[in-house]
């Protein structure tokens, strides 16, 4: 997807065994959608950073939606069994989901964990409003000068377009099935 293109639904399962489609979030303002997963240490540094994204601003119409996009085959860390015991170690408030396919994932263009693509409700559509980054600081959270998702959802919330709305994602590359 590029800014500006509509997302299509998804029903990918969550750790609690259910289903969740992207359509569930019909009456949210839209979805913070996270390409992440288990084993990626990029993606592990920033799991503090999205449960406080989720935290922020799912009250706010714009809740988390967590999508391990990995073949387990080739990263065992990510299989299905292993991403129940990361939420609950974590204590995950947002969904956490397989896309077992990777269908949803080719769709979106994720090509790194985390990648974060914010969907903004435009009349039942969920419309791409920023593609990219958590923010400009892997390492240090306490050190973020550029918190480019929470920005980009405050933009949103003022009835504003994000002023930065492509960054360049910062993680491990996708394990895609052979």
């Amino acid at each position: 997807y590029k800014v500006g293109d509509v997302a299509r639904d998804f029903s990918l399962k969550n750790v609690d065994g259910k289903t969740v489609s992207l359509s569930d979030f019909k009456n949210q303002k839209g979805a913070v959608v996270i390409f992440t997963c288990n084993h990626c240490p990029y993606s592990v540094a920033y799991e503090d950073r999205i449960i406080e994204l989720h935290n922020e601003f799912a009250a706010k119409g714009y809740p988390v939606v967590a999508i391990n996009p990995n073949d387990p085959v080739r990263q065992p860390e990510d299989a299905f069994e292993k991403m129940k015991i990361r939420a609950k170690e974590k204590g995950f408030p947002f969904v956490y989901l397989a896309d077992e396919t990777q269908e949803i994932t080719r769709a979106y263009g994720a090509t790194r964990t985390p990648h974060v693509f914010l969907l903004k409700n435009d009349d039942g559509k969920m419309v791409v409003s920023y593609i990219g980054a958590i923010d400009e600081n892997t390492e240090d959270a306490s050190e973020v000068k550029e918190p480019y998702v929470a920005d980009a959802i405050n933009a949103l919330l003022k009835g504003e377009t994000p002023k930065i709305a492509v960054t360049k994602a910062i993680g491990c590359t996708i394990k895609w099935k052979k």
